[in-house]
């Protein structure tokens, strides 16, 4: 049997992860046949792998009721790895819990499910900032002039459910780039690759998102005209979305990863 067999799969995503993203740079993107292929191969590693491959047993459904469930966080983290080169991990999320949209400046990511499922919303923003003349006038909910800075126009891309069988969710600094995640009928985890990580001091922090409606959007009983008419009519119109400091029913708890060790 060959050696290479014994390799724990995790360590090869890692391998992989780090020969795809080296050297990579934002305008070679899309544009890199050689970029193209090794995402390929990384894609075709992460979409093998399990919870069982990095010992991770699935979750129950909350057990626990009333001060206990409210002091526990909605989210864990398992650290895997971390690089200049890329960041990888674990989020395991309790049933009925949500990461609340937010983006990825400038990096890439990929989203593997490892057990539950869960519901991917991904958006991307159309410019970076706006003139107070360039908002719209009616606002559902209405807005303070401040927070005109803090208004971006965007496009829903797609809304997706993914088990421990689907593919993995990828995003890049274009395409996919903000996104909400919810769980859906219980708890769920999946693994996250993120590509640089995120770092502040070189730009990189995560900023966190509203959706909002323009008044005409929403219908005499409280129903926007896409749930009206359909998901995905929803999918081609923009929205607006408002900056906004992290939610305070989100926070995310750390825990001990589990399964086989990633060395370089």
């Amino acid at each position: 049997m060959p050696r290479d067999s014994r390799t724990p799969l995790i360590q090869k995503i890692a391998k992989q992860a780090h020969i795809t993203f080296k050297g990579w740079k934002p305008s070679a993107n899309g544009d890199n046949k050689l970029f193209a292929e090794q995402q390929g191969e990384l894609v075709s590693l992460v979409t093998t792998v399990r919870a069982a491959d990095l010992k991770i047993a699935p979750r129950k459904s909350n057990s626990s009721t009333g001060a206990a469930e409210l002091q526990s966080p909605p989210v864990t983290y398992m650290h895997i790895c971390e690089t200049e080169v890329f960041s990888m991990g674990v989020f395991l999320l309790r049933s009925g819990a949500s990461i609340p949209l937010h983006d990825h400046p400038g990096m890439n990511g990929m989203l593997k499910v490892l057990y539950g499922k869960v519901s991917v919303r991904c958006l991307d923003k159309l410019e970076n900032s706006l003139s107070v003349g360039s908002a719209p006038s009616q606002l559902e909910p209405p807005l303070a002039l401040y927070q005109t800075s803090s208004l971006r126009r965007s496009v829903l891309r797609s809304v997706v459910e993914l088990s421990e069988t689907s593919g993995p969710c990828l995003l890049t600094p274009l395409r996919d780039n903000l996104h909400q995640i919810d769980t859906v009928e219980g708890p769920a985890a999946f693994l996250d690759i993120l590509a640089p990580p995120y770092n502040p001091d070189d730009g990189r922090d995560c900023h966190y998102y509203k959706v909002l409606q323009t008044v005409s959007q929403v219908g005499p009983e409280g129903k926007s005209n896409e749930e009206q008419q359909g998901e995905e009519k929803e999918k081609q119109e923009e929205t607006w979305l408002l900056e906004i400091p992290q939610p305070e029913d989100f926070w995310c708890g750390g825990e001990p990863y589990p399964g086989p060790a990633v060395s370089f």
